[in-house]
């Protein structure tokens, strides 16, 4: 098949080398060609396949869109010179019907049998008659005829002079046009692929199966997922792996191309870390444990990508925080890599970022933060170092390599981390083309060792039955990442089993209500000023009317009168008319005795509750007030109507001041920035919640520049959500669900029609009337269950791919998210094996737990809880007797009113205190309710006094309150020797009844009447009568002592120590 050029787009890069040739001067990136009469390319023959593309073959790929090897290219100021074979000639001779900017001659060299043509003479009289041409001078070249063009130039008189053209080359092809940057979004979709669904996931089991490979031998495994041989034995590429990634149905596999050999390096690697893509993968096996350096390139039809992780297993605190720098560094960096922004002045802003946050390993950072990438793999004009003053545009592309080197780990060894990605540079910001595998809960792995547990053990976690190394799980760990990785030894397991979940637990929660009691005293200490106390209200000046001349004229008539405009009532007093704003009146009362008609006015006065909650405020309470004023008249109807017409103005005042301060806390976001330059991602067929006006149609949401924006199907109404307003993001699956969702919970509650709300939902229904085929025409052939087999397999398939088209969503979403706002948003998962049933609200409904939060999200009113949020959770009504019991969730903020969960099922107890313990979060038990109310109003008055009493001891929930329980109800009811031969010797005295004794005081006597033993319907009498003897006292720390109401003979219990109630006061 001929080869078919593109003659539009030669000719369209023959103009722009023209012009900016012809626009040069000495000072711009054409500098170096700006005063030269001819520019020069040379080819030789191929250059091998592990050698580096060159700058010459770079640039004639880019120009004609294929290598033409031992090729000359002459580019004069009237026209343009190609030197080549016969073969060639044909092909390129399709430039000249594309419209150049110049005339093109085609010189052709002759045939290896053919005498000689004049054709290379001529080409070399044609460069010989410049004085200054410009050319690659640091390339050269071998071949036929290049020792044919060197001995022809050998015998020059007057040679020109050669300047370097290197750096023009640079320039023209360092801005890609749309249909390379295609190109490159097809390499970058590639290399993300690969690392995200083979790489990692590869890495992660070699890791926990402790598996004996070299680095050497897992990057060639790699290699091969591309495919590998010719011919009958060639095996073509997994697609297993490659189906998993985006828009790669139509890739052209044989022009893709690893740009090197995938590097893999441990801390195992004899060489030591090395950051540079020259790097090779070591035959030394790979260690399980320390930082991974893993980087891979790919080229598709010429045009490279580049993706680098680092993987750490096992890593100390340092290493956290070294590379959640270089996470939040590379967000920096992404914005501030913009058009028309210099090189030197981005590693720059690079290396002042690093100094400011961890100053010490300035010396650690890398030299240059990677350079342009397209058809070259590095462009070294492109340098982003601190020397480069070249400006970067709009639609380069750079290799974005951020690194520290030479670091030391606890044990002394030397590692490196680097985040590598490709990235398009924009008019603002720039963004990633490569992505994946990036945030700590994907690249920090944790073994869960069996010294951990020795250390530690009450930070043993529960793990969800799910797979946490892709979710994350409700760990400890939760905010440094969600892998952890299989017990590393048998004596694990075993101590595991030893210990009981019940132990570790009070253990846990004996350290937890320790540290919070440290910080709580920390935090309200009084040298703090005792931070966190709710502020009062302020005094509010109310004013009527600017002056006397303002009053209305029904008040010359010295008449009650209601002003409804000023919300006003207007008293006569001793012969004047004195108004009174509607706020500083209580209530109205009437009432009728005789033939008059009382009308009471009350006014707020001090020592007077106002609500139920404040005290209202006054500016000066010692002040004299009039606490009523009282009207007698014999017109009963018109008070009537004065006293319905104040009533309903303090009616409207008060919903109206609560209308404002419900609205108080929401906020106007900033314009939503549409993306320009291509389409942006889009969830169709979604509906929203809280629903907008008009008829429920679904809709469709979008991803822009600094938000999402869902649009009504008839465009009539939108909703945007802008990243900095996301809080949490939460992707829920629909499995056993019937919706599958997005959720986003908001950090300030946003306007959306008339109504406030704090948390906005995508949706789909998992299930469709429309596949139903209930009494479909297949029914007449089939006699069996095939048809509700096959329906329940489309179901099937259709849950998953709305799962996996919501979660792909959800994850741009996040990514977009992260980008923009430089923090990282990650999508939460709920765990439906750690839910439970509870009633948050007025229904009973299906709570489940996240990484970070506490959430329903199935139908609203939503839920979602931020677990670092709350102080300590309260279990109360924890009774044997009582198949429910109760959740309060008491908030670090003591000003926001406890969260209620109620009815949650006995049953469940034990999990949900796992889960709570698992998740740091301190909690208590107790058999009653508490009130709430006035507890949070005390601790509010003064909160260190609250802390420097005890704290949260008043619940009892310290972990070792059973235990002292135990032992002291031990010791109550224990007596000496003495006085149980004298407790004996009076019971045998005594009038008491034997049996009664026997069962209520443990001794040892019996009833010596019944010998033959009780049937049972006696014994069970006789033990409905002991327990009627009994009642359950209740103190203040949660004790419970048994007493026997009629035993006057027996010894007497000690009596407890007065204890106070548990109102929350101490």
């Amino acid at each position: 098949m001929a080869v078919q050029l593109n003659k539009t787009l030669i000719s369209a890069r023959l103009k722009s080398i023209y012009d900016g040739w012809n626009n040069a001067s000495l000072n711009d990136d054409f500098g170096s060609i700006a005063d030269s009469d001819a520019l020069l390319l040379l080819s030789g023959d191929p250059a091998g396949e592990d050698e580096p593309v060159r700058k010459g073959t770079a640039f004639q790929t880019w120009l004609l869109g294929y290598e033409f090897p031992s090729t000359f290219l002459l580019f004069e100021k009237d026209k343009l010179s190609i030197l080549c074979s016969a073969s060639k000639a044909k092909f390129l001779q399709q430039i000249r019907d594309g419209s150049p900017p110049v005339p093109v001659e085609i010189l052709v060299q002759a045939k290896a049998k053919e005498p000689p043509t004049d054709a290379l003479p001529k080409f070399i009289s044609a460069y010989s008659s410049h004085k200054r041409v410009a050319t690659l001078v640091k390339e050269s070249y071998t071949g036929k005829l290049m020792g044919e063009w060197n001995q022809g130039i050998d015998k020059i008189a007057n040679k020109p002079e050669q300047v370097d053209i290197a750096p023009a080359l640079s320039t023209f092809v360092a801005v890609k046009d749309e249909e390379e940057l295609k190109i490159i979004r097809t390499a970058a979709n590639l290399t993300s692929t690969l690392l995200v669904h083979h790489i990692v996931v590869k890495l992660e089991t070699i890791l926990d199966k402790e598996a004996k490979i070299t680095h050497e031998q897992f990057a060639g495994q790699i290699e091969t997922r591309i495919g590998t041989g010719d011919g009958e034995g060639a095996k073509g590429p997994d697609m297993k792996v490659w189906s998993k990634g985006r828009g790669l149905n139509d890739v052209d596999w044989g022009s893709t191309e690893f740009c090197y050999t995938p590097i893999v390096q441990s801390r195992s690697t004899s060489t030591g870390y090395d950051l540079r893509s020259t790097a090779e993968s070591s035959e030394d096996p790979i260690a399980h444990k320390g930082v991974f350096l893993v980087a891979v390139g790919m080229r598709y039809k010429g045009y490279c990508a580049n993706l680098g992780r680092s993987i750490i297993v096992d890593p100390s605190k340092e290493q956290e925080a070294i590379y959640n720098l270089l996470v939040s560094l590379q967000s920096e960096l992404v914005r501030e890599m913009k058009d028309g922004r210099a090189a030197r002045d981005i590693y720059q802003h690079a290396l002042e970022y690093v100094k400011e946050k961890m100053p010490e390993l300035e010396k650690n950072f890398v030299k240059n933060l990677g350079s342009g990438i397209g058809i070259e793999f590095r462009d070294s004009a492109y340098l982003l170092s601190a020397k480069n003053g070249r400006q970067i545009k709009t639609n380069m592309v750079f290799n974005l390599a951020l690194g520290f080197t030479d670091l030391l780990d606890e044990s002394g060894k030397k590692y490196a981390l680097h985040i590598v990605d490709t990235v398009r540079v924009g008019p603002d910001k720039s963004t990633f083309l490569t992505e994946g595998v990036k945030s700590p809960k994907d690249t920090l792995f944790f073994l869960n060792t069996a010294e951990d547990e020795d250390e530690k053990p009450s930070k043993a976690t529960k793990q969800p039955p799910t797979k946490p190394i892709t979710n994350g799980s409700p760990v400890k760990n939760k905010t440094v990442g969600g892998k952890v990785l299989r017990n590393k030894t048998r004596s694990a397991a075993q101590e595991e089993v030893l210990m009981t979940t019940t132990a570790k637990i009070k253990e846990h929660q004996a350290e937890l209500h320790g540290n919070l009691q440290t910080s709580g005293l920390a935090k309200y200490s009084e040298e703090g000023g005792g931070g966190g106390e709710k502020e009062g209200k302020g005094w509010k000046r109310f004013q009527s009317y600017k002056g006397e001349g303002a009053l209305p004229k029904e008040a010359e008539s010295l008449k009650i009168y209601v002003d409804r405009k000023t919300q006003t009532i207007i008293l006569p007093m001793h012969g004047f008319a004195v108004p009174f704003h509607i706020n500083t009146i209580k209530n109205v009362s009437k009432n009728d005795e005789g033939d008059y008609t009382y009308l009471r006015i009350n006014f707020q006065t001090p020592g007077q509750l106002a609500g139920k909650k404040d005290d209202t405020p006054f500016e000066d309470p010692d002040a004299t007030f009039v606490r009523s004023a009282t009207y007698r008249s014999l017109d009963g109807h018109r008070f009537d109507t004065i006293s319905k017409q104040i009533t309903e103005l303090k009616k409207e005042v008060n919903k109206r001041e609560q209308q404002k301060k419900e609205m108080a806390d929401v906020i106007e976001q900033d314009v939503l920035v549409e993306l320009k330059g291509r389409r942006p991602h889009k969830l169709p067929e979604v509906f929203v919640r809280p629903a907008l006006d008009g008829k429920r149609l679904p809709g469709e949401v979008e991803i822009h520049q600094n938000g999402l924006r869902y649009q009504s199907p008839m465009g009539s109404q939108k909703i945007d959500v802008l990243f900095s307003n996301i809080k949490h993001l939460f992707f829920q699956p629909c499995d056993k669900e019937l919706l599958v969702i997005v959720h986003i919970h908001l950090r300030a509650p946003i306007m959306i029609g008339k109504k406030k709300a704090h948390d906005i939902q995508f949706f789909r229904e998992a299930s469709d009337v429309q596949f139903d085929e209930t009494g479909n025409r297949k029914r007449k052939h089939r006699y069996g269950d095939e048809d509700e087999i096959e329906m329940e397999q489309q179901e099937r398939k259709r849950r998953q791919m709305h799962n996996k088209e919501f979660k792909l969503f959800a994850e741009r979403v996040a990514e977009a998210g992260s980008t923009s706002t430089g923090e990282t948003v990650e999508v939460d998962i709920p765990f439906r094996e750690l839910s439970f049933e509870g009633v948050p609200f007025r229904t009973s409904v299906r709570l489940q737990p996240t990484t970070e939060c506490l959430v329903h999200l199935v139908e609203p009113p939503f839920l979602v809880v931020t677990l670092n949020e709350i102080e300590i959770a309260s279990l109360e009504r924890v009774q044997f007797t009582l198949k429910q019991f109760d959740l309060v969730l008491i908030f670090k903020d003591f000003t926001k009113t406890p969260l209620h969960i109620n009815s949650i099922p006995s049953v469940q107890l034990d999990d949900v205190k796992n889960w709570l313990d698992s998740v740091d979060i301190p909690l208590s038990e107790g058999p009653v309710n508490l009130n709430w109310g006035p507890i949070m109003k005390t601790i509010n008055e003064s909160p260190y006094d609250f802390f420097q009493q005890g704290g949260w001891s008043f619940l009892g929930g310290g972990g070792d309150s059973d235990a002292e329980e135990e032992s002291d109800t031990e010791s109550e009811f224990e007596a000496d020797p003495e006085e149980l031969v004298s407790e004996e010797s009076s019971n045998d005295a005594s009038d008491y009844d034997g049996a009664d004794a026997s069962d209520d005081s443990g001794s040892a006597s019996y009833d010596e009447e019944s010998e033959d033993g009780d049937d049972w319907d006696e014994l069970e009498r006789k033990a409905a009568k002991c327990e009627t003897e009994f009642t359950l006292i209740t103190t203040s720390d949660s004790k419970r002592e048994a007493v026997a109401e009629s035993d006057d003979d027996r010894p007497k219990k000690k009596k407890a120590a007065a204890q106070p109630k548990r109102n929350g006061k101490r």
